[in-house]
């Protein structure tokens, strides 16, 4: 597919851009680059709202590959200085030191509380042909504070992520039966053990850790970490895996070009391999039922019952809300529900974080002119997102909005081969895709001993 020409509509409509994250804000920042105004709405209060839920996990990745090249530029002129590209961020220092530095900057250009409820073309529903791309964008907001109001645009990027919409403990993809009744027992996030009631809430606990990606490895080194310390004494962990274990289930290890990753698959297996937690494989859930005690056990497709836990982390990654784009021309693949012209290129089953081509505006583009994902939400149900590779999108997206069509074709990212990144190691244990990682960018850990009290990495427990 061609990329699309900038858009007719009047440059004085600004164009809209869904969330204040990494790259809605990267997104925002190159706008202002070239002169085009943006307007962010961000439904949390504050920037990187998605971002802080993960604040206690470290990124794979260094600061010197999570900062936006036009941001940068645009923080620069109020004094702020990059951290040593050299060190991992956690969740908590990417939102504090780079995202709401960013967005502070951005001043005007960013609304918190606006939760954007659609986006359609003014006067057209998905059906109308009629004089459609001669018709601005019209989005919906929902503000913090009740009211209702739309808004015109000549274009609209949507950075919105996923984070909202994880993946369920059902096999088949949808919940299981008794998942939702559950819901008191079960978190779809990496807890966070530093927290007093969190860590009560788990130590001494027999907790099930549903999935096979970086966060399930996380979230199993930090429970071994916790059954290691006095407060944690009978803290037990049970890994439920639809696959069965192979060599490459813990990832690279120390052959991982990217070390931060390949020691948190390492540090799993030690969970495992120390007693912490025990692994069952081939079990693909289909209830969640309760004892007479109240406590949760797992059924499988095959009939299985799981012994009773008292909770469930289920971590089999995420999916794109695709419903406030209802009006909108999307074409989509069928099984990634990423850009058609993009799901080739990322397919989980071909692809790593490393051999993922960088690509642009021409990957991106939809049948109605205009409208982008990216970030996060345009790889889907894809986990092997970099933030570098998000950065590069919204670049070119600024570029083609502004009708610079050659700086919209030019690959300026050139990504490392990073070696182990796909396969089995990172699988979500869903049939066809790996597991976004709790940061939606390759998750990192921080070193911690673990059992035996050899150096391993948690995601930041």
């Amino acid at each position: 597919m061609n990329a699309p020409a900038t858009t007719d509509l009047p440059v004085d409509l600004p164009v809209i851009v869904i969330g204040a994250g990494p790259a809605g804000l990267a997104a925002a920042a190159h706008l202002v680059d070239r002169g085009i105004t943006p307007l962010v709405l961000e439904a949390g209060r504050f920037a990187g709202a998605a971002v802080r839920e993960w604040a206690h996990v470290r990124l794979f990745s260094t600061w010197g590959e999570v900062t936006d090249p036009a941001a940068e530029k645009l923080l620069a002129q109020a004094g702020w200085r990059k951290p040593d590209a050299t060190t991992y961020p956690s969740g908590g220092d990417w939102a504090e030191q780079y995202l709401q530095p960013l967005a502070d900057v951005l001043g005007e250009h960013v609304r918190y509380g606006a939760t954007v409820t659609g986006v359609s073309r003014a006067g057209r529903d998905r059906i109308v042909d009629a004089d459609r791309e001669a018709q601005p964008f019209v989005v919906h907001v929902a503000h913090a504070e009740g009211c209702e109001e739309r808004l015109f645009a000549r274009a609209v990027i949507d950075a919105s992520g996923t984070w909202s919409t994880p993946g369920p403990a059902g096999g088949s993809g949808l919940h299981a039966l008794g998942e939702r009744a559950a819901s008191d027992r079960i978190t779809y996030r990496v807890p966070n053990l530093k927290d007093p009631a969190v860590r009560a809430r788990y130590a001494g606990k027999h907790t099930a850790v549903i999935g096979a990606g970086a966060s399930a490895f996380t979230a199993l080194a930090c429970l071994a970490d916790l059954a290691a310390t006095g407060d944690g004494t009978g803290t037990k962990a049970v890994w439920v895996l639809r696959r069965g274990i192979s060599g490459s289930t813990f990832g690279g290890g120390t052959a991982d070009r990217i070390p931060a990753r390949g020691a948190l698959g390492l540090a799993a297996k030690a969970a495992v391999d120390d007693g912490h937690a025990d692994a069952v494989t081939g079990f693909r859930t289909h209830a969640v039922a309760r004892d007479e005690a109240g406590r949760l056990v797992l059924v499988g497709e095959d009939g299985r019952r799981l012994e009773p836990v008292d909770e469930v982390i289920v971590l089999t990654g995420f999916r794109p809300d695709l419903s406030l784009l209802s009006e909108i021309r999307l074409g989509l693949d069928d099984r990634l529900q990423a850009p058609t012209a993009l799901a080739p290129l990322i397919d989980p089953n071909q692809h790593s974080c490393g051999t993922v081509h960088p690509h642009g505006v021409n990957e991106l583009s939809h049948p109605d002119k205009g409208i982008y994902l990216v970030g996060m939400k345009s790889y889907g149900r894809a986990p092997t997102f970099l933030a570098m590779t998000g950065y590069e999108q919204v670049r070119s997206v600024a570029a083609a909005i502004a009708g610079d069509q050659e700086a919209a074709e030019r690959v300026e990212l050139i990504l490392p081969e990073t070696g182990v990144c796909g396969g089995a190691g990172l699988f979500d244990d869903s049939e066809a895709a790996p597991a976004a990682d709790s940061g939606g960018c390759c998750a990192a850990p921080t070193p911690l001993k673990i059992g035996t009290g050899a150096p391993v990495a948690a995601g930041g427990c």
